[in-house]
């Protein structure tokens, strides 16, 4: 049986091989695509920095972008003392400065962080997450939230989100420039139809792989995330009882959309049922909670 600090490891560990992997996957996605289409690398490259440039802006302003989407408003001390005095002394406990504390007017529980360092960092909970938990069960979500701030979650999935979308530029734009070169140049089209099967193979599932990484990533890091947080608190069962009830409220969140799905600590839309197929897991943003309970379970 595991302890805390030896599932962090191991979540850790399994996080970097992932991420190892996916970074992988771009950079042979655009070398072989570069060799196929050998005429094509000033586009690949002008794409890439395309998609590098206009997810800056969202890498700086993003965390304004999803609260105004989420019609999050700014939480007073006064209104939601608990929330504050919770964020503050974990904050304190995980050495980092208190993160901007936001709530959604909702009574589905949930709750997500969201920036790009925990200098620059909020922490976001709906209001039914607030009126509906205990204080040990909010301090251990509220943990949850932190744990992504300081394991760096919040911009790991920003630069995870960055490759996914040069992914998908790169393949769209040379999706496109086929069919105009294969209006203008069909001779040398049908002098490599086993190389152009391949170029166009991979461009038509590399976008697809991509995704399945990504949201493969979201749900190792929630593991990280709850053996963190389970770390910081010393309280796995908190943790526990706080997700059972999650999932047994289970109500749809109306603010969330898929854009910023990944965020929060239970998938706004419903989450997992139970018996959820394996296949149908793997375009799921979060694990199922059942699953991530039993690991917890496993650090008493």
């Amino acid at each position: 049986m595991l302890n805390v600090y030896e599932q962090v490891d191991q979540n850790k560990r399994r996080s970097a091989i992932i991420i190892a992997g996916f970074i992988a996957f771009v950079v042979g996605f655009v070398w072989l695509v570069g060799r196929i289409l050998g005429s094509s690398q000033e586009l690949i490259v002008f794409a890439a920095i395309f998609s590098l440039l206009s997810s800056a802006g969202s890498y700086f302003w993003g965390d304004r972008l999803i609260l105004t989407l989420s019609r999050a408003k700014p939480a007073s001390k006064e209104e939601y003392f608990d929330f504050y005095t919770a964020a503050e002394n974990l904050a304190i406990a995980a050495q980092i400065p208190t993160p901007k504390l936001y709530v959604i007017e909702s009574p589905a529980m949930n709750a997500f962080a969201t920036g790009r360092d925990p200098k620059h960092a909020v922490v976001c909970a709906t209001s039914g997450l607030l009126e509906k938990l205990d204080k040990s069960e909010l301090e251990a979500v509220i943990a949850h939230e932190i744990s992504h701030i300081v394991n760096y979650d919040i911009r790991l999935m920003t630069i995870v989100a960055v490759l996914v979308g040069m992914v998908t530029l790169v393949s769209d734009w040379l999706l496109r420039l086929g069919r105009v070169s294969a209006r203008s140049d069909e001779e040398e089209r049908s002098a490599n139809p086993v190389v152009l099967a391949v170029g166009l193979m991979m461009l038509i599932l590399a976008p697809i792989i991509a995704k399945l990484i990504q949201l493969a990533i979201s749900r190792r890091r929630e593991f990280l995330a709850d053996a963190s947080a389970a770390k910081l608190t010393r309280q796995p069962q908190a943790l526990i009882r706080a997700l059972e009830k999650l999932a047994n409220y289970n109500q749809p969140l109306l603010q969330a959309n898929p854009a910023t799905a990944h965020l929060y600590i239970i998938n706004p839309f419903g989450g997992a049922k139970r018996g959820l197929r394996r296949f149908a897991s793997l375009f799921s943003t979060h694990p199922p909670i059942e699953e991530r309970i039993e690991k917890l379970k496993m650090m008493l």
